[in-house]
């Protein structure tokens, strides 16, 4: 005598169970063309949230020409979803900067913890247009642009003493009126932006979208594309979207 295969009823009471122990957020079924309307969704809704205090942090890996990897956190500033590209901004005498000017590929890693929810992002790098570093540069707070001139970025210094006396001597330099500061909020202080600060284009050529699920049955998917070299940025060719296992 055979064994019988379990009855429908049995079936679909699996069916219920699983998918109530291994509940997940859902991605679309089909998956969209392109990442990025989701992204910046996802990025916005942690902004709106205004339970942590960064959520555009992001963390940005970069190697070296001997092939060391670092590491470290940076602001995303601007999300470009036509162009699939990020944008944030630092000084390019940074070791960042120095590793990018010889290997000109990046990963971006956003997690949201208390979201479950978290995007790669892993590209080819272009400088932004000076247009674009002046323009936000501009908007930043008085402190930050003088901060900008005044620090040799991941250069050592004897002392945080040192590091003050810097910004003071900046400031003289500049010939910066602090009264403005003492008497408003310093935005009428002009202080240009350095030649050696400005901003970054990651142009992606890969994405990945994941959501926690319990029992580790996460929800994951991965769009790549091709870029075409179009002088200083990239075209982007269309996406190809594969789900994947967690």
């Amino acid at each position: 005598m055979t064994d019988k295969a379990p009855t429908d009823d049995r079936a679909d009471a699996s069916s219920g169970f699983f998918d109530e122990t291994y509940d997940a957020e859902q991605l679309p079924d089909p998956l969209p063309e392109s990442p990025f309307p989701m992204f910046e969704e996802w990025l916005a809704e942690a902004k709106d949230r205004k339970d942590i205090p960064n959520p555009n942090a992001m963390c940005l890996s970069t190697v070296s020409t001997d092939g060391q990897a670092s590491s470290r956190m940076v602001l995303c500033k601007e999300v470009l979803a036509g162009r699939g590209a990020v944008v944030f901004y630092t000084n390019y005498d940074s070791r960042k900067a120095n590793e990018l000017a010889g290997n000109p590929k990046c990963a971006l890693l956003f997690h949201w913890d208390h979201q479950g929810r978290q995007v790669r992002v892993e590209g080819q790098v272009t400088k932004a247009p000076d247009s674009m570093s002046d323009a936000y540069f501009a908007s930043r707070r008085w402190e930050s642009r003088l901060g900008a001139h005044a620090s040799a970025q991941s250069r050592p210094i004897g002392s945080r003493q040192e590091l003050v006396e810097k910004v003071m001597e900046k400031a003289i330099e500049l010939d910066l009126d602090l009264s403005k500061v003492i008497d408003g909020d310093g935005r009428d202080l002009f202080i240009p932006r350095p030649a050696n600060w400005g901003g970054y284009m990651v142009w992606a050529t890969g994405v990945e979208l994941w959501c926690d699920g319990a029992g580790r049955v996460h929800e994951r998917a991965r769009w790549d594309r091709d870029l075409t070299d179009a002088g200083g940025g990239f075209e982007g060719g269309p996406w190809r979207v594969s789900r994947l296992q967690p």
